[in-house]
């Protein structure tokens, strides 16, 4: 590879990866090309804090990089590289809008939703490196439940990691001995069972040993209680933040929504103009303090735990401690592209950004 060609090759990969400074020394072992590297990628660096910037507007301007423009409107950058997502262990486009409302079950009765999970390693991808989680039935997060207030809920949970105790904690309403405190080993089955109450979103969680590496490899979901009647019809999704200790040094290396990292960039979630759309949004991410929820160009109705019929406030930005989850509302009058992310850059730029691409009624 010629001397020109490498600085290209290299400055690509920043395009794709942010970090910059910590990877300079990939240039810095090319000593005929350390100059010329530090500078190039010093304006590259320029470049890229306005990144975010230039993605929500669409700047023009004949900025290009190793033949990639970077001055075309973004709706029509993105519409160009759309293609069928990857194959992968589970497939964020459709585990967006997929729920399970179990197998239904009458008994003395009562109406009863069963549900079967499992908890064992998946191995994935990770910007191009392996990695293996600890999921649940498979994918991460795990699959979102769903049941009528008053159902009974029953999770029949298999542990079929070896090594490894788990568990599964419910957060909202139940009697202690369903609370999922107790460690189930390998090869072991329990039942949790419990009224659906009270109506609104929650979450589930292995709560043994480390609580925090436990919950950072994976071991999460979340599951909704739906109102007597249930809520106006809308485009219902889910989006759970979580983070990804991929060298056990108690920092998260990726975050990222639904499992992987920049996933919905590459492939943004197509809604409809004017279409209500009703968010299911929660947060997971371990060792930071709290993040913010950021949408572009619109305000959303905020439905706090989704414990009520009514908004408590509008917003275009929201923050989330860690196991906080909201419902919220929205829709777009306007067609195109439009972000959404942490409002940290830190946490942002560590994969967790995405896109809803607003589609012509």
């Amino acid at each position: 590879m010629g001397e020109f060609n490498l600085v290209i090759f290299e400055a690509m990969k920043y395009l794709v990866k942010p970090a910059l400074t910590s990877q300079l020394f990939i240039l810095e072992n090319h000593p005929s090309l350390a100059v010329l590297a530090r500078n190039f990628m010093s304006k590259l660096s320029s470049l890229l804090i306005k990144r975010r910037r230039m993605l929500q507007l669409g700047l023009a301007g004949g900025i290009a990089v190793a033949g990639i423009t970077l001055g075309d409107p973004i709706w029509r950058r993105v519409k160009a590289k759309i293609l069928p997502p990857p194959k992968l262990v589970w497939n964020p486009s459709s585990s967006l809008r997929e729920f399970e409302y179990g197998t239904l079950k009458q008994e003395n009765g009562r109406q009863i939703r069963e549900f079967t999970i499992t908890s064992k390693p998946t191995e994935i991808l990770l910007d191009g490196a392996s990695f293996t989680t600890w999921s649940y039935n498979g994918r991460v997060p795990g699959p979102t439940w769903r049941a009528n207030q008053g159902d009974r809920i029953r999770v029949i949970y298999t542990n079929q990691h070896q090594g490894e105790d788990h568990s599964i904690h419910f957060h909202g309403i139940h009697k202690a001995q369903m609370d999922g405190m107790e460690p189930i080993s390998y090869g072991k089955t329990t039942v949790y069972e419990f009224d659906a109450k009270p109506f609104g979103l929650h979450l589930y969680h292995c709560h043994v040993g480390d609580i925090a590496y436990h919950i950072g490899q994976g071991l999460y979901g979340m599951f909704i209680i739906d109102p007597p009647g249930g809520r106006p019809q809308a485009d219902e999704i889910a989006i759970t933040m979580s983070g990804y200790d991929t060298n056990g040094d108690g920092k998260n290396e990726f975050v990222v929504f639904n499992g992987f990292p920049q996933y919905y960039m590459k492939y943004p979630i197509p809604v409809q103009q004017n279409q209500l759309v009703r968010l299911y949004l929660l947060n997971m991410i371990e060792y930071e303090s709290a993040v913010t929820f950021h949408l572009h160009a619109n305000l959303f109705q905020v439905y706090r735990t989704g414990s009520t019929l009514q908004p408590t406030e509008a917003t275009d930005v929201i923050t989330m401690g860690t196991a906080e989850r909201h419902i919220l509302e929205f829709s777009y009058s306007d067609p195109g592209m439009y972000m959404f992310h942490p409002h940290q850059d830190w946490v942002a730029q560590k994969g967790c950004e995405g896109m809803f691409h607003v589609h012509p009624a």
